[in-house]
């Protein structure tokens, strides 16, 4: 019998603990360890920064659904990974052996990189649910007595998406409250140009969010360094094209959202050879481990070298769609290692992004992230808004139902399918 262990209960480890069940005999266990007693949608997260969403309305309890699929749940930190022994210390002191592990626990916030930066400094998060309930707390104190508002990325960040969701998020809100009027907004980031989102661009998103920047009187500031946050003001450089520093700025804020660059974990990066020396997981093409056969990994936590070289350093995100392609993709690894075949299933790593903007949305197509692609496309619309909507519904059901994967191949690429039959010329 082996025993799979999957840490990190969020969109790569619950759908790989499902999946694993699902693809296993029922002679082998499957163990999925989270540090939170909740599946917590994070795509959610700047609609939980402004109130349009309850916490309990973007999360899922597990230990009903993973019990009902016969996954043992453990809601409790791993503090350890001895890779040569293949045990786990978790926080409440146990110690479990695995046969494989699947490491899915999404990034470490690196706001210590920066001084001020993040909920414990002068800056707001919406990198996990806990965080865009306090963003919502801060922003209830600030419609009462409204300024000026700073959201951005940090130098590294690699998820430049919910930046943008949520200062277009945060536009219209305002607009509902009759406060827009009374609230300059900056954009501050790390990216070369608007739009870049660490993809190097998708078709032409840099005049595609330029323009709805624009539109919403939201004022940019790119190639920026942030270096440090004070109360009330962010300062930054702003860098030319060969990554000197050119200009330095402060940039007054009343409220201030700031994505910051992330790491690895704490527990995955002390694995000697196990990651990079950010923390990521280094992985093959088969979604393993270079140095640990045992030890696969998917999600924001593996290692991806960024898209292209840039002034101020941007990292590659890592978007649903991809993630999934590497779940299954280990999924199938894992059960072919456990049946003596060699273990060839690859992941597609392509990137599909739905971006809210609160009243319209944008959605982009990179197949694969990484240039040269065979399909490059971006699009503006109210049906984005409204396919968000719809879908954070359809992932929370699947969660809660055991059937999660491949959520974002039977809907988004559905969706965007229909849309491009829509706009392809006749």
């Amino acid at each position: 019998m082996a025993h799979v262990i999957v840490i990190g209960a969020g969109i790569g480890g619950v759908p790989a603990a499902y999946e694993l069940r699902k693809k296993l005999g029922k002679q082998h266990a499957v163990t999925l360890i989270g540090a939170s007693p909740y599946f917590e949608f994070t795509p959610s997260n700047p609609w939980v920064a402004v109130g349009w969403r309850q916490c309990e309305q973007t999360r899922v309890a597990l230990q009903e659904p993973l019990q009902a699929k016969g996954v043992q749940w453990i809601a409790e930190r791993v503090d350890r990974i001895d890779a040569d022994t293949r045990r786990l210390q978790l926080s409440g002191g146990r110690e479990l052996d695995y046969d494989y592990l699947v490491i899915a626990t999404g990034p470490k916030l690196a706001f210590d990189e920066v001084p001020g930066l993040g909920p414990a400094g002068f800056t707001q998060s919406v990198c996990t649910q806990e965080h865009a309930a306090q963003t919502w707390q801060k922003y209830q104190e600030f419609i009462k007595d409204p300024g000026a508002i700073v959201i951005g990325a940090a130098a590294g960040a690699s998820c430049f998406g919910p930046a943008y969701e949520f200062a277009m998020i945060v536009d219209a809100d305002l607009r509902k409250r009759k406060l827009r009027d009374r609230v300059p907004i900056t954009f501050v980031t790390s990216e070369p140009y608007i739009g870049h989102m660490g993809l190097g661009g998708v078709g032409d998103s840099k005049g595609l969010m330029e323009s709805e920047l624009r539109q919403r009187h939201i004022k940019w500031l790119t190639n920026a360094k942030i270096t440090r946050v004070e109360s009330g003001s962010i300062l930054a450089v702003e860098h030319d094209e060969d990554g000197k520093p050119k200009k330095e700025h402060e940039v007054p804020f009343k409220y201030a959202m700031v994505i910051p660059a992330f790491k690895g974990v704490d527990a995955v990066a002390a694995v000697p050879g196990l990651c990079n020396p950010r923390g990521f997981v280094l992985i093959d093409m088969q979604q393993r481990s270079t140095k640990y056969p045992n030890i696969f990994s998917a999600g924001v936590c593996v290692a991806i070298p960024p898209v292209e070289a840039t002034p101020v350093p941007t990292g590659a995100p890592k978007t649903g769609y991809m993630i999934e392609s590497m779940v299954s993709a280990l999924v199938e690894n894992i059960a072919a290692d456990i049946d003596g075949k060699s273990a060839t299933a690859q992941a597609t790593w392509n990137a599909v992004c739905l971006a809210d903007f609160g009243d319209t949305g944008a959605a982009f197509v990179a197949l694969p992230e990484i240039p040269p692609r065979n399909v490059t496309w971006a699009g503006v619309g109210k049906w984005v808004h409204l396919a968000k909507i719809a879908f954070e519904k359809y992932f929370l059901r699947k969660v809660r139902t055991g059937s999660v994967t491949p959520i974002y191949e039977r809907y988004v690429l559905k969706l965007l399918g229909i849309v491009a039959l829509k706009e392809r010329p006749q």
